[in-house]
C-alpha cells in the first residue's frame, strides 16, 4: 500500500515521503496513529504545497536572521554593576538580562537562543553568541563595568 506519512517515521522515512509499506502495516499501525494517510493523488499534490510553502518561509527567516545578525554583530550592551574583591559581581549578568538590554535597543530576541553557558560573574568584556537560526549565529558584544556610584 502507498502511504503519504505525515510525520517522521523511524525505519520508514521523513513526513512529506510518499512509501510503499505493507497493508497491515498501514492499516493496523500507521492509519490509526494518524502517522501516514492513503496516497492519492490529492493527498500528494497537498503534501508538495505545504513543502514549498515551507520552503519559501524557511527561505523567507533565513534572510531576516542574517539580516538581524548583522545588526546584533555591530551591537554592543554596557552594563554598570557593583562588584567586590577580585572584580567578582555581586549578583550576575543573565540571558534575560541581556534581552531586557536589546530590547531597550528595539531588538528582539527569544531569550532561549542566547547561548550563555553559564551566567556572567565577572567583569569584563566577551562575546555572548545568539543563535538565530541553524545556520545564522551572530555574536553581541557584552561589556560589564563596575558600578562607581
Amino acid at each position: 500500500m502507498q502511504v503519504l506519512l505525515l510525520k517522521n517515521v523511524p525505519g520508514i522515512g521523513s513526513a512529506g515521503q510518499v512509501k510503499k509499506v505493507a497493508d497491515g502495516y498501514a492499516r493496523n499501525y500507521l492509519l490509526p496513529n494518524k502517522l501516514a494517510i492513503p496516497a492519492t493523488d490529492g493527498a500528494v499534490k497537498q503534501a508538495q504545497t505545504i513543502k514549498e510553502a515551507a520552503v519559501r518561509r524557511e527561505a523567507k527567516t533565513l534572510v531576516e536572521a542574517q539580516e538581524l545578525g548583522k545588526i546584533l554583530a555591530q551591537t554592543s550592551l554596557m552594563f554598570r554593576v557593583k562588584a567586590g574583591e577580585g572584580d567578582r559581581l555581586f549578583g550576575s549578568i543573565t540571558s534575560a538580562d541581556i534581552v531586557d538590554r536589546l530590547a531597550e535597543k528595539h531588538i528582539v530576541v527569544d531569550k532561549r537562543k542566547i547561548e550563555l553557558p553559564a551566567p556572567i560573574k565577572e567583569l569584563g568584556e566577551r562575546k555572548v553568541p545568539i543563535k538565530l537560526h541553524p545556520e545564522v549565529t551572530a555574536e553581541v558584544t557584552v561589556v560589564v563595568e563596575r558600578d562607581l556610584a
